[in-house]
């Protein structure tokens, strides 16, 4: 039976970037807040806990162990203190995103499992309890969660794991297979590569990703074998199979057949909004062709007063897309609602192998088959001073620039310090200056961003 019912100005379902910043602005100003939250391994969302920070922790420390070198045995043991060092840093900062909330007299955070009664109650469950909350105002903001296909022996195996399992395996697999030739694949590629495992991605599309630019993919493609890991593409998994010592991945090419024996499988064949269980239906909020939660430009749902944010809305899956979410949302009920999606600009993003590509607007492809006349420049790593001294000479730069306007449609940098670098170029897009300006801008030395006065000044 429900427990007595609660009435808060809002509720929010997910302690993800959106919802726990939502949560502050809405109590500083004046409202009541229930923040719903039903694992209490995630307060602070999906970035803090099984994504951003602890594999970026673990890039981190598998760079300084390729570094280092030595037997496996070493690297293992490694392996083993970076594991240990990230779930530090995620408890730390899982910590006190709770702190920071709970201790907020103006809002309560409430453990368990939520689903819509109607349009206006939610009923949270835990531990065979359920309590109800009415709120005024509601906003889901409940992440994605892998996707496993349905793979004979799959769901069987001892040795497979998602992402987020995978950061917490605490013993270097030797060999690694990785279902899936997306950036989350690449990114854990990468990092075992790093730390000594030998790895294999197997894909089932034949161009290597495919929405890069081709120049670039060609690149990152050469680099990550040219570091042992092996790309098989165009291949169809048929099935898993636990064996005494291993795990056996049955894999297809046209007619050939390969048995690859694994330490450990991964599967990383991509992210699906997180909406099971909500019972959307029940306070009239509609779901996309895709599966996420329809909303307009103010992220409303169609339900007029529930909004939703981050991963759970589709789209570009990044922790700082949920924080400008909360930007939007905020805007439009605190504010005057003139921030939406269509006015955030240009959205960069990194995938972080070693070293990173970094990517905003166009490629070239694609701004030609817009009618855009372009002009391009690249630039390999090697040339810019920088990344010599960082001794990471591996990569390839290239922008691709409107003809008529002279303005930057888009820029891929694979490189390291990529992910610092593309926010420079995501700004000058934004502010719609041409490209001359990156080009002959004073940049400090020796840095990868000077690399700018060479790349724009190759533009042809």
């Amino acid at each position: 039976m429900d427990a007595a019912m609660d009435k808060v100005d809002a509720a929010i379902i997910g302690f993800g970037k959106g919802g726990k910043t939502l949560a502050g602005a809405l109590a500083a100003a004046g409202k009541t807040v229930a923040l719903v939250e039903q694992s209490s391994g995630m307060y602070g969302g999906t970035c803090i806990n099984v994504a951003c920070i602890p594999t970026k922790s673990l890039v981190k420390s598998a760079a300084l162990s390729a570094e280092l070198g030595g037997s496996f045995e070493e690297r293992a043991q490694r392996y083993a203190e970076a594991v240990a060092e990230k779930d530090r840093v995620v408890s730390m900062l899982r910590e006190k995103n709770y702190r920071k909330l709970a201790d907020n007299p103006a809002v309560r955070v409430v453990d368990g499992k939520a689903s819509f009664v109607d349009a206006h109650r939610i009923r949270i469950e835990r531990d065979g309890a359920s309590q109800v909350i009415e709120a005024d105002s509601v906003f889901v903001n409940t992440g994605a969660r892998p996707f496993v296909p349905n793979i004979a022996g799959l769901s069987e195996s001892s040795r497979v794991f998602v992402s987020e399992t995978m950061l917490d395996l605490a013993e270097l697999p030797e060999t690694l297979v990785i279902v899936g030739g997306g950036y989350i694949g690449l990114e854990f590629a990468s990092l075992y590569a790093n730390f000594g495992s030998k790895v294999t991605v197997v894909q089932d599309g034949s161009a290597f990703i495919p929405r890069e630019d081709a120049e670039i993919a060609a690149a990152v493609l050469a680099s990550l074998e040219a570091r042992g890991i092996r790309v098989i593409r165009s291949a169809v998994v048929e099935s898993v199979c636990d064996a005494e010592e291993s795990t056996v991945v049955t894999v297809s090419v046209g007619e050939n057949r390969e048995e690859l024996a694994a330490s450990a499988v991964l599967v990383a064949t991509g992210r699906r909004p997180n909406v099971d269980g909500l019972n959307l239906e029940a306070a009239g909020i509609g779901l996309t062709a895709r599966g996420a939660i329809d909303t307009d430009g103010h992220l409303r749902t169609t339900a007029q007063h529930i909004w939703a944010m981050g991963d759970v809305v589709g789209g570009l899956q990044f922790t700082y897309i949920s924080l400008d979410d909360y930007r939007i949302v905020a805007s439009d009920v605190l504010g005057d609602g003139s921030r939406t999606t269509e006015n955030r600009g240009e959205v960069p993003y990194s995938v972080f192998v070693d070293p990173p590509f970094s990517r905003v607007g166009m490629t070239e492809q694609e701004a030609r088959e817009r009618g855009y006349a372009v002009k391009v420049g690249t630039l390999p790593a090697a040339a810019i001073p920088k990344a010599q001294l960082l001794r990471k000479p591996t990569g390839l730069l290239k922008v691709i620039v409107d003809a008529a306007t002279e303005r930057i449609l888009g820029a891929h940098l694979f490189c390291e310090e990529s992910h610092e670098m593309i926010n420079t170029v995501k700004l000058a897009m934004d502010a719609g200056v041409s490209y001359t300006t990156l080009r002959d801008a004073v940049y400090t030395h020796p840095t990868m961003t000077e690399a700018f006065n060479d790349l724009f000044a190759a533009v042809r």
